[in-house]
């Protein structure tokens, strides 16, 4: 049963634990690939050939790709411990969220990918996204879903794990508790919970590979 699921990923990118903790929440047994991105796997490479980007599920020898896509595929295949909701008007609405954040990635890695004199202006876009989240998304729940982890917490996941990350590196700080108590209850909340905190990468070892991103491409997106 456990290989009838592989994860294609690496340990250090958000994108591969959205997946990770899906298939943890919904207790389904996975063997998860580590992915060199220098260096990919000829099966990274057949099963993806168009953006050749992980993560990849590979379930019953059948590919799905791009992290989104991924958790609907779980979702629908497990259909047991819902991730989205079934209320069609709260299902949609949750898949706006999902696709705002998708939509302002780009925009909070820059912080992490421009130069000193771009980085100011970064650093107030990131935290324009982040006031909209506090201000509009996040409901009176412990999480986005109320009081149970859901999709839109998955997605925004990385948030709550890599920011303190991006902060320590860039020695910048963003997410502050005074500035947005709502999205960091949510955030030491998710952190907390069984199913994430035993399967987030080192906070020390992310550090040091995000140093040594910066310094060997430093214009260039984290993974």
């Amino acid at each position: 049963m456990e290989e009838e699921v592989k994860v294609h990923g690496s340990w250090a990118s958000p994108f591969s634990y959205r997946v990770i903790w899906a298939l943890q929440l919904k207790r389904i047994p996975y063997h998860f690939i580590q992915e060199d991105m220098a260096n990919k796997t000829p099966l990274l490479l057949h099963y993806h050939p168009v953006h050749k980007k992980i993560p990849v599920l590979v379930h019953a020898g059948n590919p799905i790709c791009e992290s989104a896509v991924i958790l609907e595929y779980i979702d629908d295949t497990w259909p047991e411990k819902p991730l989205l909701p079934s209320d069609p008007f709260h299902r949609a609405t949750a898949r706006f969220w999902i696709k705002f954040i998708e939509d302002k990635e780009a925009t909070i890695r820059r912080i992490f990918t421009t130069g000193e004199e771009e980085r100011e202006e970064a650093r107030k876009e990131t935290l324009e996204v982040l006031r909209t989240i506090e201000e509009r998304g996040l409901g009176n729940g412990k999480f986005f879903g109320g009081e149970e982890i859901n999709m839109i917490d998955l997605v925004y996941g990385w948030i709550a794990v890599w920011m303190k990350v991006f902060e320590e590196v860039l020695d910048m700080k963003l997410m502050e508790g005074l500035e947005f108590p709502r999205l960091h209850a949510w955030a030491e909340n998710f952190k907390a919970a069984a199913v994430i905190r035993d399967h987030i990468p080192d906070h020390h070892q992310m550090v040091l590979h995000l140093r040594r991103r910066r310094e060997e491409l430093p214009q260039s997106p984290p993974n």
